[in-house]
């Protein structure tokens, strides 16, 4: 296998890979290109978030600039997805997003996970757990989601929570760790 087949299974992988070392330079000059472009100029932003992106269900996608990602590939947004300043993605395992989705300014979603071995961190091995958020979601600026998370669907997540662990549908959920503290009694009808 390559080490980018190993990183999108899940196996541990080397960070380091020339190859993979391209394809994050090719990604970041997209970004860059991306973020340097005036606020007015949409129709050149959404072409950069089709050729950068791994998917995305319409053209009404909105991601204001500041953009971070690493691969962009992994990444697949849904309909009327909107993100605020500061969005930063490392999508070294899918990310997946559904419909309706809102992020607040400065949320971070992380897929890449290392050891906590100094030594063994040294060697740039690492590997990538997917990050899987559902339609009719509201993430509060300044939230942090770490790899291998689910979040449910019509789930809205408290400004500043660090999500750890799965969040179920209809919830709300704040805090650090992120817990729910809230169900919701509406529920999404199609």
């Amino acid at each position: 296998m390559t080490e980018k087949e190993k990183m999108l299974s899940g196996q541990v992988y080397n960070a380091a890979d020339p190859l993979l070392l391209d394809e994050l330079a090719q990604a970041r000059l997209l970004v860059r290109r991306y973020n340097d472009l005036q606020p007015s100029e949409t129709g050149k932003m959404k072409e950069i978030l089709r050729s950068l992106l791994g998917g995305m269900a319409d053209d009404e996608a909105i991601i204001n600039q500041p953009f971070r990602c690493d691969y962009g590939k992994q990444i697949r947004i849904g309909k009327r997805f909107f993100a605020n300043f500061g969005f930063t993605v490392l999508d070294e395992a899918p990310v997946t997003i559904g419909d309706d989705c809102f992020i607040g300014p400065n949320v971070s979603i992380y897929t890449a996970c290392h050891s906590t071995d100094p030594v063994e961190r040294r060697s740039r091995n690492e590997w990538a757990e997917p990050v899987t958020i559902g339609n009719d979601v509201w993430i509060g600026g300044s939230v942090t989601i770490l790899p291998g998370v689910t979040i449910g669907d019509g789930v809205t997540i408290g400004a500043g929570s660090v999500v750890i662990k799965d969040i179920p549908s209809g919830v709300v959920a704040v805090g650090n760790p992120c817990r729910v503290i809230n169900k919701l009694a509406t529920q999404i009808i199609d």
